[in-house]
């Protein structure tokens, strides 16, 4: 029996160990992506390592097990700020002010083969957003995004080399005089100047590809010249299959001179799997950026539409600097007086 007891403690150690390995290796993401990629998994990999510790403080093995519990703690509280929080506002978050606007951004992955488009358009539809940023963009959503066209008419589709990963963006708001909205050239980012109660603010739409092996270290430097292109007042949301605290996700932010946004909470999962799974237990990797004039206000996880990502709602206000509009807020409710049929 002692010996049984033994043999399961020697490879609970081992266990323990090898998961410490990829926990470490998670902080050094800037050294190589393949180290990145295990970034992505902290929190399951903190909680999986504590759990082996747990049982082994009790063995001959309790001074390591103490430390890699120890150690736990500290990698999951690295992360803390991509949980779920129990309070609607978290305390990172700017306040909302009488003096300003708010205003809402819908980041959504649409995921190419929804099997139930209609739960998209219906949520867009009584969520009723400002702007609307959209991941995986294929053909079908071309004929079903048109039926929004009255309400969102101000728009810009980017299609992808594969036809699957293309990205939008759908405006209520009028893009600024004088401006184009623009693809990047493999259509992984769309850029639009939208005119915010008369200021202009450079909405942006992204979709990473995949952590190492696959091509998305590649992607971002890709990306540079696109995202240092983004204007000095800027918010940009979207599937960045890459936690927060990933070096991913802190280099992207870098090249646009952009803030991460406190995260709403996991956001993705295996898609067969149940939707509480995905809310407690998924990644947090549809992101939301910011910088000059936004005031990020807060955000929060929708229901799920049919795809493997659970929308994220965000409220914001654009600081007018010094030169308020002559009357910002009735300008934003005059933008939301649309037909009551022009939903969708």
């Amino acid at each position: 029996m002692r010996r049984s007891r033994d043999k399961a403690a020697s490879l609970a150690f081992i266990v323990m160990m090898t998961i410490s390995v990829a926990l470490v290796a998670g902080f050094f993401g800037n050294l190589h992506p393949a180290f990145d990629s295990f970034s992505h998994f902290r929190v399951h990999l903190a909680v999986l390592m504590a759990l082996c510790a747990l049982p082994l403080l009790a063995t001959t093995f309790r001074l390591q097990a103490a430390a890699a519990l120890l150690f736990a703690v500290a990698a999951f509280a690295t992360t803390l700020n991509a949980l779920p929080s129990p309070w609607p506002v978290q305390a990172a978050y700017e306040a909302k002010s009488e003096d300003h606007a708010v205003y809402r951004l819908l980041q959504m992955n649409l995921r190419y083969d929804n099997p139930t488009p209609k739960k998209v358009l219906s949520l867009i539809g009584r969520t009723n957003p400002d702007v609307i940023t959209l991941d995986e963009v294929s053909a079908m959503w071309t004929t079903e995004l048109g039926y929004i066209g009255s309400a969102y008419p101000y728009r810009i589709l980017c299609s992808y080399p594969n036809g699957i990963f293309g990205v939008a963006l759908l405006s209520r708001r009028p893009f600024a005089a004088g401006t184009k909205p623009r693809c990047e050239r493999r259509g992984a980012m769309a850029i639009a100047t939208v005119d915010f109660g008369g200021i202009g603010v450079d909405v942006a739409a992204i979709h990473l590809s995949w952590p190492w092996p696959r091509e998305q270290s590649w992607q971002i430097g890709e990306l540079t010249e696109t995202l240092s292109s983004l204007g000095e007042t800027a918010i940009m949301a979207g599937d960045c299959n890459a936690v927060p605290w990933s070096a991913a996700v802190r280099r992207v932010a870098s090249l646009g001179g952009l803030t991460v946004m406190p995260s709403a909470g996991p956001t993705w999962t295996y898609i067969k799997l149940p939707d509480f799974l995905r809310r407690f237990a998924g990644l947090p990797i549809d992101q939301v950026f910011s910088k000059g004039a936004v005031l990020i206000h807060g955000a929060s996880r929708l229901e799920e539409t049919g795809s493997d990502h659970l929308p994220v709602l965000v409220e914001f206000s654009v600081r007018a600097d010094g030169k308020q509009p002559d009357d910002e807020h009735a300008t934003a409710l005059a933008a939301s007086d649309l037909p009551s049929g022009s939903h969708g």
